[in-house]
């Protein structure tokens, strides 16, 4: 007489969960939830449209002629401007007052920076309790620990990308302060020596400018990069929303068509301005 077949056991993994003063145990079948290991080729589609449009969209503002309408471009014409400037001024405390201005907004993102650099690195050692709560969420295929561990990385080297950006910066700005300090004096103004020392420190300061809306830029990208985190089509939408956020600042904001609108026409010499006659008897 045969024996009736066993029936295979279906292991289970307990994991035990708190609810309030209770405690219950949160079981699933293994195999059911298979965390996902490797990239697929979505994510690896979506991180190649993350990458592309990063990098396009720094080449078009930073070197095409298109770039050189951005608001970033038309910002740089003021930094001679203020330069020519400076060298009438006889007494040059606002000057000494925008540069220190320019220095304490980009230390204050260079240091928003590091917290962001710390704030991710403790994500990445609470890998193991964040894959807890995102299996019991409703967000599809939990990535595995290494995947989570991946993406957090490269989080991570983008906050490091910004920080150097912005201490590079905050540098070149303590560089442009020491050449606001030792600006010829007024009488000099028109010598050859006075207007390569504007030039110089207009470019000086641009360059500055230049590095400091590079780690703003990535500070955008991060938070595109975000979206990786639920899926590559959020991260994939994400990025595109960034992307057309940036290009309208630098495009089509009311910032950008202030620069439109044509001067009031001047107001003829000797011309008197019409007077009322006064009520006071």
């Amino acid at each position: 007489m045969l024996a009736e077949p066993v029936p295979a056991l279906k292991l289970t993994d307990c994991r035990p969960v708190e609810a309030g003063h209770a405690s219950r145990h949160h079981c699933r079948a293994l195999g059911t939830t298979t965390p996902m290991t490797t990239l697929t080729l979505p994510d690896l589609a979506a991180f190649a449209w993350f990458a592309g449009a990063w990098i396009i969209y720094s080449i078009v503002i930073e070197k095409t002629a298109k770039g050189r309408t951005s608001l970033n471009a038309l910002m740089n014409a003021y930094r001679d401007e203020w330069m020519e400037q400076l060298l009438v001024r006889n007494m040059r405390m606002v000057d000494a007052q925008v540069t220190a201005a320019l220095q304490n907004g980009t230390a204050f993102f260079a240091s928003t920076s590091l917290i962001a650099i710390g704030g991710a690195l403790t994500l990445l050692r609470s890998g193991d309790e964040i894959m807890t709560v995102m299996s019991l969420l409703p967000l599809g295929a939990t990535p595995s620990r290494g995947l989570w561990d991946l993406k957090m990385m490269g989080l991570i080297i983008i906050f490091v990308y910004a920080f150097f950006k912005f201490a590079w910066s905050y540098r070149l700005f303590n560089y442009f302060a020491i050449m606001v300090g030792a600006a010829p004096p007024p009488k000099e103004k028109d010598t050859a020596a006075a207007q390569a020392f504007a030039h110089r420190a207009a470019q000086l300061c641009a360059d500055a400018g230049r590095h400091f809306n590079r780690g703003q830029r990535a500070f955008f990208f991060a938070l595109g990069y975000l979206g990786w985190f639920l899926g590559p089509l959020p991260l994939a939408i994400t990025t595109t929303g960034v992307v057309i956020v940036m290009w309208r600042r630098q495009f089509a904001s009311d910032a950008r068509k202030a620069f439109e609108v044509e001067p009031a026409p001047a107001r003829p010499a000797g011309k008197m301005i019409r007077s009322f006659p006064s009520r006071r008897r």
